[in-house]
């Protein structure tokens, strides 16, 4: 059957292929395509698998109250279901959900010193509390974060073969313009892109049917699923400071300075009122935090204001569904991704970065004068790149580049809606290639050395 291929499905493969692999553990904002990735793989790989869900299948919640010895454990869940087949060697345990069920994360160590199992789980981050457990098997398991998929992932599910991701690698590496035909195609892709976002049911329609047809009744119900989550799963914190907050990520983007004010969400809202909430929403994978920096300049971590951030949706094709409908039939029909103070461009990047496994940083000085949307770094120098909505003046990484203040700026990155090119004082390389990004730093930095 076919299906979207994704990256997690390498990940399984080189965990499965290491002989000393430890239990895993995959979290992520829900309906990325967890489940679906870890099930195709038990299938293809494994003789036997036991799948349980702690939240659609709640009676197995309790096969863990006689302890977390494996044989305990397994003979629970064979009374549960008798017809389960559990094989030394040849098993995949697979729990999903387990936000439902704390104690699951629990068990994982013993899981581990056992050996004759194989255990993934997978859960939602936005349930995920490990205060709530006894033992998190800390040095008995291994974590990855998901995320929606990535473009690249979005070109094969379009068709486009690794061959023809490693041309635009080729380019950019060396940097070399796009043919005119390649660059085209790649602008046209990214639009859909844009609009779509990274949620598999949704790439999944547009690609099935050719058109939005249906899209973007998709993307609706997971913003509603996404309410109900926060309802659901929102302990100790207030649920509805946590949903006033969610619901004004789009007002404060569509800003100028995009900065994310809590006296702004509800009249009488004070930040010591709210705090936790953000970092809730980032946890579960909802939000991509962006955070400003004291000075632009290394480290960055320890160099930032916690207090003065930019709110992200997760995915952008999420943040746009959450707009008015005229403004999503403008973007659909006219293609008119200007609008909305360029708050699309840096959505979309930061969602790209983040993938990537960046933190995100921004510059803005006091008087407004000088502003960077996001940092990155290679092994001795800061990278400010600049989104640029359109193909504008790049005043502020001119001056940040230029300025004797800042010794570990030593050259810039403009994204923008132009083919790849170069000057004396920063790259420029279009939004697309975003998620080449990391790769092409880091073999920077082995030719360096």
């Amino acid at each position: 059957m076919k299906r979207l291929r994704r990256k997690i499905d390498t990940i399984l493969l080189e965990w499965a292929a290491n002989k000393e692999h430890m239990p895993l553990i995959i979290k992520g904002a829900r309906q990325i395509g967890k489940t679906e990735a870890i099930s195709h793989f038990a299938g293809q790989h494994y003789r036997n698998v036991v799948a349980i869900n702690f939240v659609l299948q709640k009676e197995y919640r309790s096969i863990f109250d006689n302890g977390y010895e494996v044989d305990a454990v397994l003979r629970n869940i064979s009374f549960l279901n008798p017809a389960l087949k559990i094989e030394p060697g040849n098993t995949l345990i697979f729990f999903d959900e387990i936000q439902a069920c704390p104690d699951c994360a629990t068990s994982l160590k013993a899981f581990k010193l056992d050996g004759r199992y194989d255990v993934i789980c997978s859960g939602s981050l936005m349930g995920i509390s490990y205060q709530e457990i006894e033992s998190n098997s800390v040095g008995y398991k291994e974590d990855f974060t998901m995320y929606p998929l990535d473009f690249e992932e979005y070109l094969w599910g379009k068709g486009y073969s690794d061959e023809q991701v490693e041309m635009l690698y080729h380019h950019m590496k060396e940097l070399e313009p796009l043919p005119g035909t390649a660059m085209s195609v790649l602008r046209e892709a990214f639009r859909e892109y844009l609009i779509l976002g990274g949620m598999p049911a949704v790439v999944w329609s547009f690609i099935q049917k050719g058109n939005y047809s249906g899209t973007l009744a998709i993307q609706k119900q997971l913003l509603l699923d996404y309410e109900e989550d926060i309802t659901k799963y929102a302990q100790g914190l207030d649920q509805t400071k946590i949903l006033n907050v969610y619901r004004k990520i789009p007002v404060f983007l569509g800003k100028d300075n995009k900065k994310f004010q809590i006296s702004k969400v509800a009249h009488g809202a004070r930040s010591r009122e709210y705090v936790g909430v953000p970092d809730w929403l980032k946890n579960a994978g909802i939000v991509n935090i962006c955070y400003c920096l004291e000075h632009p300049e290394l480290p960055l971590k320890g160099n930032f204001d916690p207090d003065n951030y930019r709110m992200y949706f997760g995915d952008t094709g999420l943040l746009i569904a959450s707009l008015d409908d005229e403004a999503q039939a403008d973007l659909r029909k006219n293609k008119n991704f200007g609008v909305y103070k360029g708050a699309l461009f840096e959505n979309i990047v930061a969602q790209m970065l983040a993938a990537q496994g960046y933190g995100l940083y921004f510059f803005r000085n006091r008087k407004a004068t000088m502003e960077m949307d996001f940092f990155i770094r290679d092994a001795d120098s800061l990278i400010p790149v600049e989104v640029k909505a359109k193909n504008g003046a790049t005043k502020s990484l001119n001056s940040l580049i230029d300025n004797a203040d800042y010794p570990d700026i030593r050259y810039g990155i403009k994204l923008c809606d132009m083919n790849i090119g170069c000057n004396d004082k920063f790259i420029t390389f279009p939004y697309a290639l975003t998620f080449l990004l990391k790769r092409w730093i880091m073999e920077r930095i082995q030719d360096s050395k």
